[in-house]
């Protein structure tokens, strides 16, 4: 490294810290990675989601900043991930073309081979010595194409078993992106595909299906009494009770934020407020820890919409229902659960229909 290297990377080190020290924000790696990045410009995505928020509001929160770290830092990692695998896959290809080049070239000779000896032979007059010289050569051919045809084979043998690695971490990757990193269940992106494919299957098979909606009741304010790595406690908490309390095809999903969805295919209204209630009573039986210092700092409570299919909804418009029910449940003291039931003014509310 030289040492004009040395100083321009010393400047984003300082600038990163600095960031760090103006928002408040703990230097912890992750974060520092993160306004690290920022200081080297290398993400333009990046930077003007970070100069909006500190023209917005002049610094940066502890929320906003992991946010940013789940949003960045783990699609490079996913990136760079796809870059080598397709790097090792693009060699492996070149590797079989080539394989299968020299084999052609090969074949053909051995083809031509066989055509002149095929010439001679029905020219006649071929003596006992050129028959015999005829047929060494036609043997020797034969056997450097088998050993040409043994080498392709390993060749392509071996091709097929790294190909079978790489669709083995390729799906892996693939896992990887649909999971929320800090809670270990289906993210956004994956509870976007899942609900498009059961909206279409409840449709085909006039089935019925409800959402529920969930938000941890003030957890910025419990965030910043308490700290950053005690709210991803909690939301690891929140996040292991849906999983415990919902069962088969039911799928839960970290919405964005503070904010947790569960799909509820074949499941009515009335069931599917039985479920949000028994998820709620669950999160809010359980009294939190704080693990450096076993301070008790009490219970977190949630606030639920629920909403149920219609014919003619829209992904869009089965979650605007359950969030209007969702902020009902915020509006009428919170810790409660909402549904459409509660709600009579929605059934002459307009829906968005494909």
């Amino acid at each position: 490294m030289t040492n004009l290297d040395f100083d321009r990377a010393s400047g984003f080190a300082n600038a990163a810290l600095a960031l760090l020290k103006r928002a408040q924000i703990p230097p912890f790696p992750v974060y520092y990675e993160l306004f690290y990045t920022y200081a080297t410009g290398s993400n333009a995505e990046l930077n003007t989601q970070v100069n909006a928020l500190l023209t917005r509001s002049g610094t940066i929160s502890v929320e906003e900043a992991s946010d940013l770290c789940e949003k960045f830092l783990k699609v490079s990692d996913m990136e760079e991930k796809l870059r080598a695998m397709s790097q090792v896959m693009s060699r492996k290809i070149t590797d079989v073309n080539q394989a299968i080049d020299v084999a052609m070239v090969s074949a053909n000779s051995y083809s031509g081979s066989l055509q002149q000896a095929s010439g001679d032979l029905h020219a006649g007059g071929i003596d006992e010595d050129a028959l015999k010289m005829l047929s060494s050569r036609l043997l020797k051919e034969t056997r450097r194409m088998q050993d040409m045809n043994r080498r392709l084979e390993a060749e392509l043998e071996n091709s097929k078993d790294d190909i079978s690695v790489l669709q083995r971490d390729l799906d892996e990757v693939r896992k990887e992106s649909m999971l929320d990193p800090l809670t270990k269940i289906p993210n956004r992106k994956c509870f976007d595909e899942q609900l498009s494919a059961d909206l279409e299957r409840t449709h085909a098979q006039n089935a019925t299906l409800s959402l529920l909606l969930f938000d941890i009741d003030s957890f910025k304010a419990f965030n910043d009494t308490y700290g950053h790595l005690t709210g991803d406690q909690v939301l690891r908490l929140v996040a292991h009770v849906l999983k415990a309390n919902l069962k088969g095809r039911d799928m839960p999903a970290r919405f964005g934020g503070e904010e947790f969805v569960a799909i509820l295919p074949e499941t009515e209204l009335a069931g599917a407020v039985t479920v949000a209630e028994n998820i709620r009573r669950s999160v809010q039986a359980k009294e939190l820890l704080k693990r450096s210092t076993n301070e008790k700092l009490g219970r977190i409570t949630l606030s639920v919409g629920v909403a149920q299919w219609r014919p003619g909804d829209t992904a869009a418009a089965l979650i605007e229902r359950a969030d209007k029910c969702l902020y009902a449940a915020k509006g009428a003291g919170r810790n409660r659960v909402v549904s459409e039931k509660d709600l009579p003014d929605f059934s002459t509310t307009s829906t968005d229909v494909a």
